[in-house]
C-alpha cells in the first residue's frame, strides 16, 4: 500500500488496484466522547461550521504531523476503509514525506503508520515519489528537476540515478496562498472569510501570471464585514487576487532559483534540455508554469495528473520493489 500523507489531501494506492482513496486530511472529533465523528470529505464539510463540542482538525501542518493521535486515527480509518473493514490485514506501507523533515518528524510518521496496523513502513521523499509518478526517468544518470507544490510544503529537487542530488523544502505552499487571500480580503475589503472560501477564490479566479482571461475574471465573495459586523457580499477581480498571492509565490520562485544555482553544470545542462516538471495540487494554479519559465528561462511542464503524482510514485515503487529499493529514505519493521 502506498500513501501520500499530505497536509491537504491523503491518497492511498493499493498494488494491483491503483488509487483507491483520495480524501481531505481532516478529522472531526466529538470532544465529550473523544471519538472521531467523521474522517475525510465529510469532516472537511464541517471545517469552521461545528458546534462547541465538535472540533474539525487537520492533523498535518506544513507537511508534518502536528497532532499525533488524530493523525493515527485518520490513518487507521483510511486503512480500514481500503480493506473494507477487515482488521487482520497488516500491509507493507510506503509513505511519501517532505524531504526537509527532521528525524523526529520521520519517526512520528513511522510510528503513526505502525500504530495504524502496518507490518513494514518505508519512507520515500516526496520529490522522488512525485518524479517517479510523473514518469521522469529517475533511474538514469541524467538530471531531472521536479517542483512539488503541496498544501503545506513546496519541494524543489534535482534527481539523478534514483537519488536526490539537491533538494530544498520551503514551508510555503497552497495553505499560505489561501492565508494571503484571507489577509488581503481583511485588509482591503474589511471582509472576514474562512479557509474554504479562500480556497474557492484561488481555484476560480486565482492565477500566478497575467493572462487576458484573468483580467476579466470576477467573483462574488460572501463573508463577515468587519466594520458593520454583518454578513456582506463583495465583488473581487482576478488581478487583485494575483497581487495578494505575489509574496508566497515569490518565495517558491526564489527556492527554485537557489536550487538551480547549486546544481552541478552537467545536470544543469540536462535540466535545460528536459525542462522542469511541476507536480502537486499547487501546479493546478493557472499560470504558475509560465511564471517559473519566465523567472528561470527554462521550459516548465505540468505533470499529467499533478495531484496524484506522489501516490502513483509510491505505487510504482511498491510494484518494482527490488529495482527501486535505493529510493527509500527510512524504514521500520514490526515483527
Amino acid at each position: 500500500m502506498g500513501i501520500d500523507l499530505g497536509t491537504a489531501n491523503t491518497l492511498v494506492y493499493v498494488s494491483g488496484k491503483g488509487i483507491v482513496l483520495q480524501e481531505p486530511s481532516v478529522v472531526a472529533i466529538d470532544q465529550n466522547e473523544k471519538v472521531p465523528l467523521a474522517v475525510g470529505e465529510e469532516a472537511k464539510k464541517m471545517l469552521g461550521r461545528t458546534p462547541g463540542n465538535v472540533v474539525a482538525l487537520r492533523p498535518l501542518r506544513d507537511g508534518v504531523i502536528a497532532d499525533f493521535d488524530t493523525a493515527e486515527l485518520m490513518l487507521k480509518s483510511f486503512i480500514r476503509r481500503v480493506h473494507e473493514g477487515r482488521t487482520l490485514v497488516s500491509p507493507r506501507i510506503v509513505i511519501g514525506i517532505p524531504s526537509g523533515v527532521t528525524g523526529v518528524e520521520r519517526r512520528a510518521v513511522m510510528e503513526a503508520a505502525a500504530q495504524a496496523g502496518a507490518r513494514d513502513v518505508y519512507l520515500i521523499d516526496e520529490p522522488v515519489a512525485a518524479a517517479i509518478g510523473a514518469g521522469l526517468p529517475v533511474a538514469e544518470p541524467t538530471g531531472n528537476m521536479i517542483i512539488d507544490i503541496g498544501g503545506g510544503t513546496t519541494e524543489v529537487a534535482v534527481l539523478s540515478l534514483q537519488g536526490t542530488v539537491l533538494s530544498e523544502s520551503v514551508r510555503i505552499a497552497g495553505d499560505e496562498l489561501n492565508e494571503s487571500i484571507i489577509q488581503y480580503m481583511k485588509k482591503v475589503h474589511n471582509l472576514v472569510i474562512g479557509e474554504r472560501t479562500a480556497e474557492e477564490i484561488k481555484i476560480q479566479i486565482g492565477s500566478a501570471y497575467p493572462t487576458p482571461e484573468d483580467e476579466d475574471a470576477i467573483m462574488d465573495v460572501r463573508g463577515l464585514h468587519l466594520l458593520s459586523g454583518l454578513p456582506r457580499t463583495v465583488t473581487i477581480k482576478g488581478p487583485e487576487i494575483r497581487e495578494s498571492m505575489a509574496e508566497p509565490l515569490g518565495v517558491i520562485v526564489d527556492a527554485v532559483k537557489r536550487t538551480l544555482e547549486r546544481t552541478p553544470p552537467e545536470l544543469a545542462a540536462d535540466i535545460i534540455d528536459r525542462g522542469i516538471m511541476l507536480a502537486g495540487g499547487g501546479a493546478l494554479l493557472r499560470g504558475i508554469d509560465t511564471l517559473i519559465s519566465h523567472e528561470t528561462g527554462i521550459v516548465t511542464h505540468v505533470a499529467a495528473d499533478p495531484l496524484c503524482c506522489v501516490v502513483l510514485g509510491t505505487g510504482r515503487v511498491l510494484e518494482n520493489f527490488k529495482q527501486l529499493e535505493r529510493v527509500f529514505s527510512g524504514r521500520s519493521r514490526n515483527m
